[in-house]
């Protein structure tokens, strides 16, 4: 089997990386467009030693990190303002930190691939997980409304979001009572699911909600195929059932980390 068929099914996964860590579609797809153009210039700099996933991944954070992309920042920075608000917080917190909670929370690699990944010492990874978290909670509140049909998961995802410190504004099961409750009492953030009680899609609420007002949106789904087509616009957030409690938690923190209505006031 080639390299280009052993990283192809890993793809849409980076690309979620990649827009989760930049906040955006196209400077996230930016970074993995030149990860790939590095890997096709110069194949036996690619890791041997190591599964490909870990290899792409191990190749993207070298981009990431490398100063001869800046460019790839300046092209973003005029086009995403969510991204200069995430500078200014960033101020604040290492985007290392940043990496390693999204490389274990999302991506699911161990602490010891993450720890290989960003190249520090296995025992520093769950430090800065915890750094990351706290530093992301600690900045961000907001007002949620939860589109999902299955009692328990929205009871458990309502959990999380209140013990993060944010407010449940409503949980929906129909797209009908997602848009009407959108529209009643308007939410910060906006956790989805695609398939709802009556076959009405979540996708479509989310779409009717973005056509009244901007609003993160994180999309928590075990159809992820559904979204990662590559052909159309896709959300930058996206989590995959069944989830783990702290993925989620990570998601909804950088989720608002790029939201201008979360800035604390100076």
């Amino acid at each position: 089997m080639s390299l280009g068929q052993q990283l192809a099914p890993h793809l849409p996964f980076l690309r979620r990386y990649g827009r989760a860590l930049t906040g955006s579609q196209s400077h996230g797809d930016k970074y993995v467009r030149a990860t790939l153009e590095a890997i096709v210039a110069a194949p036996d700099q690619f890791p041997r030693d190591v599964d490909p996933r870990l290899g792409l991944y191990r190749m993207f954070q070298g981009i990431w990190s490398s100063a001869n992309y800046d460019e790839l920042d300046n092209d973003a920075s005029s086009a995403d303002g969510g991204e200069a608000v995430a500078r200014a917080r960033l101020a604040r917190m290492t985007p290392l930190s940043r990496q390693a909670l999204l490389l274990t929370a999302m991506e699911g690699f161990t602490p010891e691939d993450a720890a290989y990944l960003i190249d520090v010492d296995p025992s520093e990874v769950e430090k800065l997980v915890a750094e990351a978290l706290a530093e992301i909670e600690k900045q961000t509140r907001a007002r949620v409304l939860i589109i999902e049909d299955e009692p328990i998961i929205a009871m458990d995802i309502e959990t999380i979001v209140r013990d993060l410190g944010h407010e449940v504004t409503g949980v929906a099961v129909t797209r009908d009572e997602a848009v009407a409750l959108a529209m009643e009492d308007r939410p910060g953030l906006v956790l989805a699911d695609i398939q709802l009680a009556d076959d009405s899609s979540g996708i479509d609420a989310v779409k009717d909600i973005l056509a009244e007002f901007e609003v993160p949106v994180i999309f928590i789904t075990a159809f992820p195929e559904r979204l990662l087509t590559g052909e159309r616009p896709e959300p930058t957030f996206l989590i995959t059932k069944p989830f783990q409690r702290s993925t989620v938690k990570a998601a909804i923190s950088q989720a608002l980390f790029f939201d201008e209505s979360t800035v604390p006031a100076i």
